[in-house]
């Protein structure tokens, strides 16, 4: 059995960016590509070993190589995307990035063959059919197992934060659901998803691995999927929350932020701070009002005694850590209401073409 290590956690401030997008038609709709791109082609030698399929054919990952600055990662950010549409171009396909896409019906969509996603699919059988899903992770890595997992326990108070902002999924399977990022809830459909738990340290959270795997209950670690996680294998705390995004600009404000969360926190795990150690229901209270409501949403604060808007939260975590992406990306309009202005005014069509990547 293959489980990560307490070594792999040997670098602190690396970091990793992993995109899923849609494979669309001419006319901007999800269509089978991965068969082509992923495995009856030669991918650019950027993407070899960094290009995948997901559980359907219409969606396929891309990772950056491991960065050292913020700088770097825009870069590789760049350069993986063009190197992807350029591919897709190639073989007559476009990509488009977006929660989850507006013309998606999970039923009239091919799964992909690959066994270990047939095998998720004859255990977990409606939700997993049904996850049409495509979203951001980032990695950001940590020097310490230990440091690790108490960050991931502290990060998640931050990710409706996070999901809020990246709200980009009102539509799925043809209507509109009413909430600012359906992917969320579609996703958390799945087994072992949404809110994770706390773990004592790097041995508790090794040992649940452990025994998910020998019981049966996951085929292998990777089918964790939290919203946060310590990966064992990468030696990183992963990020899950945010949907897809089409903009470069907003995927490296979410990036931005991660880092700085990251920073902040092993300082204050290195000062012997003891933390929140929050309980998962007002976690889901937050992450539940973030689904729904996205840029609108007002979120409970740390002890659960108020309600926060969102804008306040985002000038506080702005003027707390540096930053300014995340600020940016409150101020204009949020990916979920452009998709239903734009669905109003041009149709379908009009929001299947603004979700393109180029």
């Amino acid at each position: 059995m293959e489980l990560g290590s307490r070594d792999a956690f040997d670098r602190m401030g690396t970091l990793g960016i992993e995109e899923e997008f849609f494979v669309v038609d001419a006319d901007g709709r999800p269509t089978a590509g991965t068969d082509e791109l992923v495995y009856e082609a030669d991918p650019p030698e950027l993407l070899e070993d960094r290009l995948d399929h997901e559980l359907f054919k219409c969606v396929i990952e891309t990772q950056t190589p491991t960065n050292e600055s913020l700088a770097e990662a825009r870069d590789s950010l760049g350069a993986v995307r063009e190197a992807l549409v350029d591919h897709a171009d190639e073989y007559g396909f476009g990509i488009a990035a977006a929660g989850l896409h507006p013309a998606a019906k999970w039923r009239e969509l091919e799964h992909a063959e690959k066994p270990r996603y047939r095998a998720q699919l004859d255990r977990i059988q409606y939700p997993q059919h049904r996850n049409t899903t495509a979203g951001l992770h980032v990695h950001v890595g940590v020097d310490d197992a230990d440091k690790a997992v108490w960050i991931a326990n502290e990060m998640r108070w931050y990710l409706p934060i996070m999901l809020a902002l990246s709200a980009n999924s009102p539509y799925w399977n043809g209507f509109d659901t009413g909430l600012a990022s359906a992917r969320a809830k579609i996703f958390e459909g799945l087994p072992n998803t949404g809110m994770p738990t706390t773990f004592e340290d790097f041995d508790a959270f090794q040992e649940f691995e452990r025994m998910m795997v020998e019981t049966g209950s996951i085929n292998d670690r990777g089918e964790l999927w939290y919203d946060v996680r310590p990966h064992s294998e990468h030696g990183t705390v992963e990020i899950r929350t945010p949907d897809g995004q089409a903009d470069p600009d907003r995927v490296m404000a979410f990036v931005e932020y991660t880092e700085a969360l990251v920073e902040d926190l092993a300082a204050r795990y290195e000062d012997g701070e003891s933390g929140y150690e929050h309980r998962r229901e007002p976690l889901d209270e937050n992450k539940w009002r973030a689904m729904r409501h996205g840029h609108d949403a007002e979120l409970l604060g740390k002890e659960w005694g108020e309600s926060i808007p969102l804008g306040e939260l985002v000038d506080r975590e702005c003027s707390r850590l540096g930053i300014s992406g995340i600020r940016d990306i409150y101020e204009a309009e949020s990916g979920t209401q452009r998709q239903r202005n734009l669905r109003e005014v041009g149709g379908l069509d009009a929001v299947c073409e603004a979700l393109l990547v180029d």
